[in-house]
């Protein structure tokens, strides 16, 4: 049953009116928000993606701290709240819980139901999650999970209308944000505020896709022709260098930054998933620009991320991460990491990524079933393990 089943200060309820439609995408959420308030004792927890499971590894020495089973291919995305992780199943989101000091990580018999789980967003204390089967978006605050040992939090669940492959957000003031669209695929943002009434709304953003929220609450989202800016009540469109096909799909974000770094396609015909541009947007001057990738590197959605001093970090693939600038938009340093790899046949397929937690970069290596820490204040691979499986999707609980 799709409906509200509590009222929490600050968000609101309401039925989105929008008209949204059906569409695949090779991609998932970019966006990189700061934990809620963590257990004390919380540490950094590593999970993996493989083939039929997932593993829980300590931050600290890699070890293996837990394995169980799952379907054949999951995605992950860390909660917000310092300990569990969203397993996108056949079910919905399955809560992963990585465990503390004093307890083993374990994949809990709790599901928020979903048809066709999508992207999980977590902002402002509370997650959203997206069900791209019916469009609606469940919200819970953060936090919450930390008490629901034995149930699940109470949620409120905002009804889509119809289907498609979307993303939501809640800003701290209550303002919803959600994707929409038609028959005929995403074409566009809606912004309510937490009376149900109409903000903002745009249909200038085709193929929609992602989210990421930059200094003073400013939300981008991208488009296959640039990006869509939210700022203070009012959509801002920016249009890519490349037309009719410049798109933006991933938002890669630290939320005490202005600058914002995507990736970049410019070629909707280009086989395969490597890609060789990044899109920077100063969502205060509402400018957007493309730079190039060093020669000989590329990468995909899974390979960006931002780290120490706001800078971005991509793993590249020649093996190297390289050191991104967003403000000038230079590439200041190179730290070699795994072997130089090719990019996968599908999306889905096992390919290095990188996630960061403070200064240390976690990067996997399909090839070799392994998993490095880096340190990226100094470019040392500080910690390195071997797997006896092959690592897929990564997520981290700080």
């Amino acid at each position: 049953m799709r409906t509200s089943s509590f009222r929490r200060a600050g968000l609101l309820a309401l039925a989105v009116g929008a008209t949204v439609g059906l569409s695949a995408c090779a991609g998932g959420a970019g966006s990189a928000a700061p934990a809620a308030t963590a257990p004390a004792d919380a540490a950094t927890r590593v999970a993996l993606s493989y083939p039929g499971g997932i593993l829980v590894l300590d931050g600290d020495t890699l070890e293996t701290l837990g394995d169980m089973p799952s379907e054949e291919f999951t995605r992950l995305n860390p909660a917000g709240d310092g300990r569990h992780v969203m397993v996108t199943t056949s079910a919905g989101f399955q809560v992963l819980d990585a465990g503390a000091s004093d307890t083993e990580p374990e994949l809990t018999d709790l599901v928020f139901e979903a048809a066709k789980p999508g992207h999980v967003v977590t902002h402002g204390g509370t997650t959203v999650l997206y069900a791209d089967g019916t469009s609606d978006s469940t919200i819970f605050d953060t936090d919450a999970l930390l008490a629901s040992t034995d149930s699940l939090p109470e949620v409120e669940t905002i009804p889509g209308v119809e289907a498609h492959h979307g993303v939501s957000i809640v800003l701290e003031d209550g303002t919803f944000l959600t994707t929409v669209g038609n028959a005929d695929g995403r074409n566009g943002v809606v912004a309510k505020d937490a009376s149900g009434a109409v903000i903002a709304q745009t249909a200038d953003c085709p193929g929609v896709h992602g989210e990421g929220t930059a200094k003073d609450e400013v939300v981008v989202f991208g488009c296959e022709n640039g990006a869509l800016v939210y700022d203070d009540g009012a959509f801002t469109k920016l249009t890519a260098p490349d037309q009719p096909y410049g798109r933006m799909g991933n938002a890669y974000v630290s939320e005490d930054s202005a600058l914002i770094v995507g990736d970049y396609k410019d070629d909707r015909d280009a086989e395969g998933y490597l890609l060789h541009r990044l899109a920077l947007i100063d969502t205060a001057a509402k400018t957007q620009r493309v730079i190039d990738m060093p020669a000989g590197a590329e990468y995909t959605f899974r390979d960006v991320a931002r780290g120490p001093e706001e800078l971005a970090y991509v793993l590249a693939s020649d093996g190297s991460i390289h050191v991104l600038d967003p403000e000038t938009g230079a590439f200041t340093d190179a730290f070699p990491v795994i072997d130089a790899w090719q990019g996968p046949v599908e999306w889905q397929d096992a390919h290095p990524a990188i996630k960061v937690s403070g200064d240390i970069a976690y990067v996997t290596e399909p090839a070799k079933n392994a998993v490095h820490a880096v340190d990226l204040t100094t470019g040392e691979t500080v910690k390195s393990v071997t797997l006896d499986v092959t690592p897929n999707e990564i997520a981290l609980t700080n």
